[in-house]
């Protein structure tokens, strides 16, 4: 071999080992990195809360999901996003981004087109899946499609209007995690017979210092998040020196002595429908809703007197005097906005019979002793919306925040019944008592609880409230279970069935009252109820079954699960399936048809 052939041998031998040693530096350094693409540890990127932009969305409205994502790899990564939007047991829409995630948090938004169809209530089940599909975190929210805001009324409220109020928007956002879509401005006005003055700022009858300039920047910005901006008036309260101005307006107790309401604070003023008193107040309305963006009026009264006497002696009725001042007021408000909203507070469930049917949007009821019972608040809603021929109930029912498991329980039976409870307001605030200022915070243990029922119940709306009627007096005692009390004539220590049907269905909702010691509401409860397991289910019915799917709020994810189930006879027909778990409150659902 030549000499010159000889070197050029070695070069290639030392080229071949270089390039060699080359790939395996290359094979080394890219292992790692494709180790942790293929194989992301688990939590390391993690949904932190997800929830829509809008407390509801109008037909044609586009969605706009917000998802809070967090991670803590030290680089970027490139992960999917995928949203399975469902309307109850169907899934309707599958959305899936592929996202790079920074370190850190970070904000992403996915948008939908949904059906014009109104009232509808969607689910959205959340993913953050890896290149090769493993699901790395999970969550849920819930949405829905209104045409109004009184088809699904979540009230809440606010009482802070300050001038110079901080955090206007952060408390929006707040609310519409919860899907608040309509809010009571409680005690926002100037005196309670002259709603609005030309004082900036103001005080108010207790000598708070308030703000036009706030009530509006907060109206604002409810409006812009779908949330109905609702005031607060009192049917026949005004001040001492109006009365004293005005005797002739004023209700009176036999004998012509003055009604007071509190000390050196109120009189009651005569609503009857012809009484000067009811002329002036609906005039005030007239200048609220052409000076301010309110979307209608709510009205109050004091649960007393129930009856009483004009200036000339003449005895007034007020259970009929009310209504027609309800009526009047839905004509002013719709003079000057069509889809303007009444709502009268039927104070401890009076004068229910000759409201409910009135004309305002939605039944709202204070609920008070002897109301005192768990079975009492499903007792008051299902009355209600007989009376007001199917209308929609809000309950306000006051529990401290601190009895975390009597809210829990309460918020179950009320939806469970097809009702709706005023009790979250300002920022992780919760009314405990029937003066709105005097709310309390709620813990974060409760506000994660809390969060979940509300989503729960727009996801679930149409089988739990708008369309559906009660049918627990009829089929609730054709509901059994293996081994477990079920007898509707005991008022707690068993899992009780509130029934409610819609076409071509029914529901049943399985609410644990076992080992509670206290049948009552507001009574404390200072353990959960135990959690049952495996329950062997028997619901008679002479339908033919079609399926049957459970869903709860008290599980880590919310989304329908069909059971298998066996139709079966002894004396009559019935259909057998088994609950896995109960905690609080699980919704079956049973569909009829072929």
């Amino acid at each position: 071999m030549s000499k010159a052939g000889g070197m050029l041998r070695s070069l290639l031998k030392r080229a071949v080992f270089l390039l060699l040693a080359l790939l395996g530096i290359l094979a080394l350094l890219r292992c790692p990195i494709l180790k942790v693409e293929r194989e992301l540890p688990m939590e390391s990127i993690r949904i932190v809360e997800a929830y829509p932009d809008r407390a509801f969305y109008r037909p044609g409205e586009k969605v706009r999901l917000l998802v809070y994502l967090t991670s803590e790899l030290s680089r970027p990564v490139a992960i999917r996003l995928r949203a399975t939007i469902c309307f109850l047991v169907s899934e309707v829409c599958r959305i899936e981004h592929v996202i790079t995630v920074q370190p850190g948090d970070q904000w992403h938004e996915l948008l939908w087109d949904p059906p014009p169809q109104h009232p509808t209530g969607y689910g959205v089940d959340l993913q953050v899946l890896d290149r090769q599909g493993t699901t790395l975190s999970m969550a849920s929210t819930s949405f829905d499609v209104l045409e109004r805001w009184t088809q699904a009324p979540r009230y809440g409220f606010l009482t802070d209007f300050s001038p110079g109020r901080m955090q206007v928007e952060e408390t929006m956002d707040w609310l519409i995690r919860y899907h608040i879509n309509g809010l009571q401005f409680y005690d926002w006005m100037y005196r309670h017979e002259e709603l609005l003055t030309s004082q900036e700022p103001y005080r108010d009858p207790l000598g708070r210092l308030l703000s036009r300039r706030t009530v509006e920047a907060l109206i604002d910005a409810a409006h812009r998040r779908n949330i109905a901006a609702m005031p607060y008036t009192a049917i026949y309260g005004a001040s001492v020196s109006f009365y004293k101005t005005h005797p002739d307006w004023a209700l009176y107790k036999a004998g012509g002595r003055p009604i007071p309401f509190g000390e050196n604070f109120l009189y009651i003023m005569d609503p009857s429908p012809d009484s000067p008193w009811t002329e002036h107040l609906l005039s005030e309305f007239s200048e609220v809703m052409q000076g301010t963006k309110f979307d209608g009026i709510h009205l109050d009264q004091y649960g007393d007197p129930k009856s009483g006497f004009d200036a000339q002696g003449e005895p007034v009725n007020l259970a009929e005097a009310i209504p027609a001042f309800i009526n009047l007021t839905k004509d002013v408000v719709t003079s000057y906005k069509a889809d303007a909203t009444v709502v009268f507070n039927a104070v401890n469930n009076w004068p229910i019979e000759t409201v409910a049917p009135a004309k305002q949007d939605l039944v709202y009821i204070e609920v008070w002793p002897p109301h005192t019972l768990y079975q009492d608040l499903w007792k008051v809603i299902v009355n209600a919306q007989r009376l007001g021929g199917g209308k929609l109930v809000v309950l306000a029912a006051y529990v401290e925040p601190a009895r975390h498991r009597n809210v829990r329980l309460t918020d179950a039976v009320i939806f469970a019944s097809g009702g709706y409870h005023i009790e979250l307001g300002e920022r992780n605030g919760m009314l405990a008592d029937p003066y709105f200022p005097k709310y309390q915070q709620m813990s974060n243990e409760l506000a994660a609880v809390v969060r979940r029922y509300y989503d729960f119940a727009v996801r679930y709306e149409n089988v739990l409230a708008e369309g559906t009627w009660d049918t627990t007096e009829q089929q609730g005692a054709n509901v059994f279970i293996e081994g477990v009390q079920t007898d509707p004539r005991l008022v707690y220590k068993k899992v009780w069935a509130v029934t409610r049907a819609g076409p071509g269905f029914e529901t049943i909702s399985l609410i644990n009252l076992l080992g509670i010691a206290n049948p009552e509401w507001s009574g404390l409860l200072v353990s959960d109820p135990p959690m049952q397991e495996n329950l062997c289910v028997r619901y008679y019915t002479e339908e033919r079954i079609r399926r049957v799917w459970l869903a709860s709020p008290d599980l880590e994810m919310p989304s329908a699960v069909l059971l298998s189930f066996e139709c079966k006879q002894d004396a009559r027909p019935y259909v057998e399936f088994k609950v896995p778990k109960l905690i609080y409150w699980d919704l079956l659902v049973v569909e009829y048809g072929a």
